[in-house]
């Protein structure tokens, strides 16, 4: 009923949706090989025990299943995520941020891979049309680094502590995963704005 309710209040909207995705770290002091997994990650950063950690995941893994990802806790492989943000810009300015975010994604919740190692990230850029030799340099240096700052930045003063965020015609703001009931009301509002 709510997805039939959103792709209703979609078609209703006249012009194209753009859906922009920026960077953010969790814990941009995160080590790039980390030998805790997440549930002793969580269990130290919140003071809760690792049974506790587990449960509070199994949410956000029932709510992924329920929107047909397949998210793989045990095994999920912590990491600083800097680097794979900055191949996330650098696949934008080649028209492929979407693909290469949601190859990313994919990769670090259901495949377990490394996202921090750039010979993992350079395999998976390939996979969405990158040139793997340029994705190599890129990695290699500094670039795109401004441009992830930037986002960061933005998000500061946004004063966004988490992910996910949306910020719906910069100013109606969902944040955490939310039911498709949610999203449809905060659209249908911005459409109900947008005709009067």
């Amino acid at each position: 009923m709510g997805k039939r309710r959103l792709e209703g209040a979609l078609q209703q909207i006249d012009h194209p949706i753009e859906v922009t995705y920026r960077c953010f770290e969790l814990d941009p002091t995160m080590e790039r090989d980390v030998k805790e997994n997440i549930y002793e990650k969580l269990s130290k950063k919140y003071g809760m025990s690792i049974e506790e950690a587990k449960a509070n995941t199994q949410n956000m893994v029932q709510m992924a299943k329920e929107a047909g990802l397949d998210y793989q806790m045990d095994t999920l492989i912590l990491t600083n995520t800097f680097d794979a943000h900055r191949l996330a810009v650098f696949a934008k300015k080649h028209g492929l941020m979407k693909e290469m975010t949601e190859r990313i994604l994919h990769a670090y919740f259901s495949e377990s891979k490394h996202i921090g190692n750039h010979e993992t990230l350079a395999e998976l850029a390939e996979e969405v049309g990158l040139n793997r030799e340029a994705v190599v340099h890129m990695l290699e240096s500094d670039e795109m680094e401004k441009e992830v700052r930037a986002d960061e930045q933005q998000a500061n003063e946004y004063a966004i502590s988490g992910v996910p965020f949306f910020l719906i015609n910069k100013k109606y703001a969902l944040n955490g995963a939310q039911p498709t009931e949610v999203f449809v009301q905060a659209l249908e509002k911005v459409i109900a704005e947008d005709q009067s």
